[in-house]
């Protein structure tokens, strides 16, 4: 059996969509880079972001983030708008697997963490979700509760 290889944490998050993990049955995820004008990747080193309400689509053949939030530089010579939709850089094969992914039932894709790589570039992380039941989250709820009980009595245990 071939070892996994251990993924790279060298980078810098700027947003984190903490609540996907939540609401979402994470299948798959992927790295993906986005396009962003220059006041947009200055706003973004400065922290103000947020991709929690975003989803990603595929459209005529290209993906694209839906309303993310990246705030107006005020510096900017030519200001960006706020919530508009950034296109994403995928590989087509990985495009074509997105699309069929989502056009089953239920499934969407969620933007889950935007960072800036090593190479300091903007990467996002998107995954393939299928949205939770009530019970689902309460399930998952319940086991995270047990987990943390769990290691409170093996720590007060020792």
């Amino acid at each position: 059996m071939a070892k996994k290889p251990k993924e790279k944490t060298n980078y810098k998050v700027i947003a984190e969509n903490r609540r996907a993990r939540y609401d979402y049955a994470i299948e798959e995820d992927l790295e993906v880079g986005i396009i962003l004008q220059g006041s947009e990747v200055k706003s973004l080193r400065i922290g103000q972001s947020n991709i929690a309400e975003s989803y990603a689509s595929v459209d005529d053949g290209e993906l694209w983030l839906t309303n993310a939030y990246i705030a107006p530089y005020d510096a900017a010579m030519f200001p960006h708008e706020p919530r508009r939709k950034r296109k994403l850089l995928v590989r087509n094969r990985e495009l074509i697997k997105m699309a069929n992914a989502t056009n089953r039932e239920g499934m969407t894709l969620v933007p889950l963490v935007m960072y800036f790589n090593d190479k300091g570039m903007v990467k996002l992380k998107i995954a393939t979700a299928k949205g939770k039941k009530n019970h689902d989250k309460r399930a998952t709820e319940a086991k995270r509760d047990w987990g943390r009980q769990k290691q409170r009595l093996l720590r007060h245990g020792e």
